[in-house]
């Protein structure tokens, strides 16, 4: 469309043009008629308005009315006059022009072909249509130059990704040996006294919300043992011990407000699950520990319990829960210890537990 050079309201133009150069006989001859129509001397229009003028000058002198008549017949002569210019000066313009009727031609022909083309109705349709397109080809001619430009602000980034990244893997590499020992420590309390643990440091090519570090855990769970992945090295007691000291550690390092533990003593029970309570209970000193727990030794530790429980309404089994008062602790802990019976023995322990 930029060859054919378009400009708004040419096709109106043009249609105009090509209507004169294809009729200049007919405008010829109905021009011609107009203009002798109207200045014939004998019988043409200005010829008898100006006889009218001249009857009402003499007896305009008798009547405002009769000098306003011939004031109008003034207007409508000058009116008239200046029509009878205007209509020599068309008759003088219109001549036959077979080279300029072809150009005129063709360049309608070719707005039309765009018009089907493009799907458009007018000139101004194609002129949108083609901004639009010379939108599209300079964006595809600085493609390079933009793309060149983001892989350049993606190198930068990813060069500041690296520094940071580093940054905080030398953080991490500096506390780790720490970290262990104070993990170690914890889960010696709770009857691992001879566990070792190994955090190894893998950087990888991707970058994680973290960093680049990718944390290998590593477990000697006995004396003299190698170390072994510690998904495949520690029972479900020992990760749950391992887990529960971990999250001890970040949790009061990460000054969380509430904390959830969803059986994390699972697999152990007797004085170690006493010790895990120990945990939670002091980690509860510094923030809202929720514990979902099985073990009297653990629910025992909690300032305030609730029961969950299943219940059947209808043909729907839904789950609720409800805060319990001191007797509602008492036997509850009872029935954990003895197994939903309440002995006076159970009753005891249960009452010793919460205190």
């Amino acid at each position: 469309m930029q060859e054919a050079k378009l400009k708004a309201g040419e096709q109106e133009e043009l249609e105009e043009r090509y209507e004169e150069l294809s009729n200049v006989e007919t405008l010829t001859e109905h021009l011609g008629l107009a203009v002798n129509q109207i200045q014939q001397e004998d019988v043409g229009s200005l010829s008898g308005l100006k006889e009218v003028k001249t009857n009402l000058s003499k007896i305009s002198k008798f009547s405002a009315n009769y000098a306003s008549l011939q004031e109008r017949i003034e207007s409508v002569i000058i009116e008239l006059d200046d029509v009878a210019q205007e209509l020599e000066n068309s008759l003088e313009r219109v001549e036959a022009n077979p080279e300029e009727l072809e150009q005129v031609n063709a360049k309608l022909q070719l707005i039309h072909n765009l018009q089907k083309k493009h799907a458009a109705g007018s000139v101004e349709e194609l002129l949108e249509i083609t901004n639009a397109l010379n939108e599209k080809v300079a964006l595809i001619e600085n493609a390079d130059a933009d793309l060149e430009k983001l892989q350049q602000e993606l190198l930068k980034s990813k060069k500041e990704l690296e520094r940071i990244s580093l940054e905080i893997s030398t953080k991490r590499k500096k506390i780790v040996p720490d970290f262990v020992k104070t993990v170690e420590k914890i889960v010696a309390e709770l009857g691992m006294p001879n566990a070792r643990l190994k955090i190894e440091l893998t950087q990888q090519s991707e970058f994680f919300a973290n960093g680049q570090d990718h944390l290998n855990w590593y477990l000697s769970a006995n004396k003299g043992g190698d170390f072994n992945e510690l998904k495949k090295a520690a029972s479900g007691g020992e990760l749950s011990r391992i887990m529960l000291a971990v999250k001890s550690i970040l949790a009061t390092q990460s000054n969380l407000p509430t904390i959830v533990f969803d059986e994390i003593d699972t697999g152990v029970s007797g004085d170690i699950a006493q010790k895990m309570g120990d945990i939670l209970q002091k980690m509860g000193l510094s923030m809202q520990v929720i514990a979902i727990t099985h073990l009297p030794q653990i629910a025992g530790k909690g300032s305030k319990h609730f029961k969950i429980f299943k219940e059947d309404i209808g043909e729907t089994t839904v789950t609720k829960i409800e805060e319990l008062t001191i007797d509602d602790r008492i036997e509850e802990l009872a029935m954990m210890l003895g197994g939903n019976t309440k002995s006076e023995s159970a009753m005891a322990h249960a009452k010793a537990l919460l205190n």
